[in-house]
């Protein structure tokens, strides 16, 4: 028998079309007939928010490849601009199946009495009149309209903003010259302008269509010939020379400004639209033919996400159930108590972040609390942790703060959390040159009797509140010295030049982890060879570092049971004979994004459980701080093992993918498992049965809320 080669491009997915499929999933609760009509448009709206950003910054790192004249195949054998191609083929058709839905949800919605309005629809004499005073007294004044001539270039067209170009012809020139004009539909205004005293359901009409409707008005003097509704994606990827620059903060707030003026790399138009209007579009914004989206309905879907808070409408909406309290850390108990008695393992959101704001709010007034220590990458927009940790310096603690300024969309907003905690007296440090730091970790130090102690948490979800509420994740609290030494540690490698020979129990990257992994695989691997008991099961967003799937195909060669839970992109392939037979992978796409990273490792019968922050991809193993932590108490290990075995189990939420690189929906009959729902239910009895909380709920679940991002 021939050897396969595991170098082979054949034995592995391209990353970009990988995500493609991802996206296809989140769409595809969009068609699911059992869940909630608003939901569904929910999921809709994400799906498009998510190839927004995918255009940005994927698509958008190709083209810079691409045009430097890159042409290293990846993995699976493609270049950049191969890539690109199939790119193109696979977003377009993403692009029309989204619309395809919306119809469908947009005819639903008018049963429900909420009608929106076309551009082609007609209105009564009243309704025009309402929209005809709405534009006069709300609209015009805010608009700026754009001519275009020999003294009026062509305008900067923002970012993702909805405009609308019209060609139009003066009224007094005999010529008849056409003339390009546009004007930007304001963000400040609501998208969906509701025209009052219909008595058969609401009706919305978009508001570029309020403009379009009124577009003379804007240029008196000339007769319109047509209009178009366009929007424009930017490259948003930020190049930030860290080497040269004096100033990391200033570097990237100059950097971020400049994202709204990138290389425009995709643009939406209206279908039939005017190919005269189209040239123009193309030619200004130097557009090829392939990035080119003719829209056949309203352009931006993300605006569904608002729609979705409509009032009136709760009976299509899921029923929102709060995250429950921590049995183990019980509000009426000093948080440091409630550690020291063992080791607690969190799971969100099923069980509440609030022992998490908590730890660091407690920790910000005791007086026995000397410091406290944090990594932080995304936080909400009014963040309780930010809070308590500038009430901690002025308190008097030593707080040192690492904020990743280069976390992705969220520069602005940690650059202003960085200046408050600055303000506060805390040291905080903006990244590491080169690296991001996306570890989640805090140290808190307690002067106690019997010395100092140190109390460490350890997560794999960011220290945001908001997004703790529809993340999954778990977070691990203790107070052994062991995880208190390393914390130590990992904080003064990354305040300072100090790295340490060793560590107790942390692997951290880019320099330890990816070895660790590879090693705990390879170990699986040699316990299959000679007929110990070998098992791998691992849960992660994303999965395509060669290295690792060279490992896992390795493994399964040798015979080890490799089940993979990878919610998000997957370059492994399954099913190939005398590679991947023994490995099979399933994405669960759900009402919360599964975000936790858990992993399991059989280990002869003697098993071992790892969280952290780090998926399997080059950018997590090696040019970000990551931090994997392994979890030894046996009844916690004994709760990871039930997180991924009802996982595995899950038959209503699970795509499995097959060997053509597709997913499709578990099609297991019997009863039904939806593990969001059971992790729920089983929150709400753990606490039921310690007598903490009252609830008039039953057990059984209702559907909680999707996302706003399944990323």
């Amino acid at each position: 028998m021939t050897k396969v080669s595991l170098d082979d491009p054949v034995n592995y997915w391209n990353r970009e079309l990988s995500w493609v499929e991802f996206d296809r999933r989140v769409l595809s609760e969009a068609k699911d007939k059992s869940i909630p009509l608003l939901e569904r448009l929910k999921f809709l709206s994400i799906s498009a928010s998510n190839l927004d950003e995918f255009f940005m910054i994927r698509v958008a790192s190709l083209k810079d490849m691409d045009n430097a004249g890159f042409k290293k195949p990846d993995i699976s054998g493609m270049t950049p601009r191969e890539q690109l191609k199939a790119l193109s083929v696979a977003t377009h058709e993403l692009v029309t199946e989204q619309y395809n839905i919306y119809k469908k949800l947009a005819a639903e919605l008018k049963k429900a009495g909420i009608t929106i309005l076309k551009p082609t629809d007609s209105l009564t004499t009243g309704q025009k009149e309402f929209v005809d005073r709405f534009f006069e007294d709300y609209v015009y004044p805010v608009l700026t309209p754009m001519a275009v001539d020999s003294s009026r270039p062509f305008p900067l067209i923002r970012n993702k903003t909805l405009n609308i170009g019209a060609l139009v012809s003066n009224k007094t020139d005999n010529k008849k010259e056409i003339e390009f004009v546009t004007v930007q539909v304001p963000g400040v205004l609501p998208r969906m302008v509701e025209i009052p005293g219909t008595k058969n359901g609401r009706i919305l009409i978009p508001l570029e269509c309020v403009i379009a409707r009124n577009f003379g008005r804007l240029f008196l003097n000339y007769d319109i010939l047509s209009t178009c509704v366009f929007r424009i994606m930017r490259n948003a990827d930020l190049e930030i020379d860290e080497d040269e620059a004096e100033d990391l903060l200033k570097e990237i707030e100059k950097q971020v400004k400049k994202r709204q003026w990138g290389e425009a790399i995709r643009l939406e138009v209206e279908n039939e639209v005017d190919p005269r209007l189209l040239d123009r579009l193309k030619s200004e914004l130097m557009i090829k033919k392939d990035e080119i989206y003719d829209i056949d309905g309203p352009l931006d879907l993300t605006f569904l996400m608002k729609l979705y808070g409509i009032d009136g409408m709760d009976g299509y909406r899921a029923v929102e159930n709060e995250p429950n309290p921590v049995v183990e850390l019980p509000e009426s108990e000093i948080i440091f108590d409630s550690i020291r008695k063992g080791d607690i393992l969190v799971h969100h959101p099923y069980q509440s972040f609030e022992p998490v704001v908590r730890f660091v709010r407690t920790a910000s007034k005791d007086p026995k609390v000397l410091a406290i220590k944090q990594t932080l990458y995304r936080v909400s927009g009014n963040s309780p942790i930010i809070a308590a940790l500038a009430d901690a310096a002025e308190n008097g603690k030593q707080v040192t703060v690492l904020v990743e300024l280069k976390a992705r969309f969220d520069e602005e907003n940690n650059i202003v959390w960085a200046k408050k905690l600055e303000q506060a007296g805390c040291h905080v440090i903006y990244g590491l040159v080169g690296l991001k730091t996306h570890s989640k970790i805090t140290l808190v130090v307690r002067m106690e009797e019997d010395g100092i102690r140190r109390y460490v948490h350890l997560g794999t979800g960011n220290y945001n509140d908001s997004t703790a509420k529809r993340y999954t994740d778990v977070g691990l609290f203790t107070c052994k010295e062991s995880y208190g030494e390393d914390a130590t540690a990992l904080f003064n490698m990354l305040s300072g030049y100090s790295e340490p020979a060793t560590w107790n129990r942390l692997s951290v990257a880019p320099l330890w982890l990816k070895d660790r992994f590879l090693y705990l695989i390879g170990r699986e691997t040699e316990h299959a060879l000679v007929g110990r008991s070998a098992h791998i099961i691992a849960k992660m967003n994303s999965l395509c570092d060669p290295d690792i799937i060279r490992a896992l195909y390795e493994a399964s060669n040798a015979g080890v049971k490799i089940e993979l839970i990878v919610r998000g992109i997957c370059c492994l392939k399954v099913g190939i004979p005398g590679v991947s037979e023994n490995i099979t992978v399933r994405s669960i796409v759900g009402d919360y994004l599964e975000h936790s990273r858990i992993f399991y490792f059989e280990n002869n019968k003697k098993p071992e459980f790892y969280c952290g922050s780090a998926d399997w991809m080059p950018r997590n193993l090696e040019r970000r701080v990551e931090v994997l932590f392994p979890v030894e108490e046996e009844a916690l290990k004994n709760k990871l093992k039930h997180i991924l075995d009802t996982e595995l189990r899950d038959t209503v939420k699970a795509h499995i993918l097959t060997e053509d690189g597709t997913y499709v929906k578990h099609s297991k009959s019997g009863k039904k498992i939806n593990s969001q729902e059971q992790f729920y239910a089983e929150a709400v009895a753990e606490v039921r049965k310690a007598g903490l909380k009252d609830k008039e709920a039953d057990v059984a679940v209702t559907r909680r809320f999707i996302p706003e991002e399944h990323k």
